[in-house]
């Protein structure tokens, strides 16, 4: 479903100062599986998720997703790509202030140009499904921060992706809550057969995925499944 093919990222190409961030990776992620990528800071993890998410491009190699060359696409073919195939959840939460839980979910829809009506009842359904349906009508600045974070999730599924990357979403949680948030994104792929990649620095968390990539200085060092 998700090939990466001798994937290298670097920076300042052909200067002094020329930077590898990523250093030929092969990942190869089947449909509905669980995956965390883990690392130090300044890994690659990230960039490694840019990549997959369609926000950015490598320098070499070749991106699969479902049997197309995403690496070989033009700009609005990658926003195409975005806006269909993949949910984004990233650490910072991202919720427009000044708009309820219901209405920022109901935003990719918008764009999608979903009708009012259909919006608000996928908008709905889906906070339900995160637990947040007694707080639909809520500011963000009147949620807590596991809360923010369930709205976040509903609003990566608003489009049904087949795959859905989170960057660091526990990152700014308590443990407690880092766990209840997690504890979405297993549901997500059990229930929803989503495929979800998760980005963490933590490991106890990556414990709870089907399989760990580990990342060293922008090289695989590890990828191994994790015991049921």
């Amino acid at each position: 479903m998700l090939e990466l093919s001798g994937i290298f990222k670097k920076y300042f190409l052909g200067e002094p100062n020329e930077l590898t961030v990523l250093k030929n990776l092969n990942i190869k992620i089947e449909e509905g599986e669980f995956v965390s990528v883990v690392g130090q800071s300044g890994s690659g993890k990230s960039t490694l998720m840019n990549i997959m998410g369609a926000l950015d491009r490598p320098t070499e190699g070749e991106y699969i997703l479902d049997g197309v060359a995403v690496s070989q696409m033009k700009d609005s073919q990658l926003s195409e790509i975005r806006n269909q195939k993949i949910g984004f959840v990233f650490q910072t939460f991202n919720l427009i202030p000044r708009t309820t839980a219901l209405s920022n979910v109901e935003l990719p829809l918008f764009y999608m140009g979903v009708g009012k009506r259909k919006r608000a009842e996928r908008a709905a359904e889906l906070l339900k499904l995160v637990g947040m349906d007694d707080r639909m009508h809520h500011m963000p600045n009147e949620l807590s921060g596991g809360q923010k974070q369930r709205v976040a999730i509903a609003r990566a599924l608003a489009n049904d992706p087949s795959i859905i990357l989170a960057d660091e979403p526990t990152g700014a949680l308590d443990s407690k809550t880092g766990n209840l948030v997690m504890d979405i994104f297993l549901k997500i792929n059990r229930e929803q057969k989503k495929t979800v990649v998760l980005i963490t620095h933590n490991e106890e968390l990556a414990l709870k995925t089907q399989r760990i990539i580990t990342l060293l200085d922008g090289e695989i060092i590890s990828d191994r499944k994790v015991a049921a």
